[in-house]
């Protein structure tokens, strides 16, 4: 499982021309489930992702605050082609997601969870073709790998 986390202003996905998720301030994330993934990884993914400090103290200015400590809202993109590691060739191959149904379902327990956390969440339509609108906030981009 990949996740890439950007820290935003507001944020937006479309399908079809119509907005379908929307957030103000809080975090994108881009979310990619591979073979191997399961609900363990996506329990863990949460925890980290929803403690992560990178929100800037306005005392400190350091990032020092999670997504808690400022009201922040998720926005949830499934995003397969992350799984391409781009050693080989100059193609991307996809060889490493998850098949599309299981990573449905774990994509769904994930936002499932994030929401039984007690976060805002929105998201995107599961292998729709979208348009991502995101103002990262910094910029503040991170990489992670369960």
């Amino acid at each position: 499982m990949k996740v890439v986390i950007q820290r935003s202003k507001e944020s937006s996905v479309k399908v079809e021309d119509k907005i379908v998720g929307k957030i103000a301030y809080g975090m994108v994330l881009l979310i990619c489930f591979e073979k191997g993934d399961n609900e363990t990884a996506v329990t863990k993914a949460i925890h980290k992702i929803t403690n992560v400090r990178m929100f800037e103290d306005p005392q400190t200015k350091k990032m020092s605050l999670n997504l808690q400590q400022v009201n922040g809202e998720i926005l949830c993109i499934s995003q397969f082609t992350l799984s391409w590691e781009g050693e080989k060739g100059h193609r991307p191959s996809f060889d490493n997601s998850l098949p599309p149904d299981d990573a449905r379902s774990l994509y769904n327990k994930f936002c499932e969870g994030l929401i039984s956390a007690g976060f805002v969440v929105a998201s995107g339509v599961f292998g729709a073709y979208m348009e991502v609108n995101i103002t990262n906030d910094g910029p503040v981009t991170f990489i992670l790998k369960f």
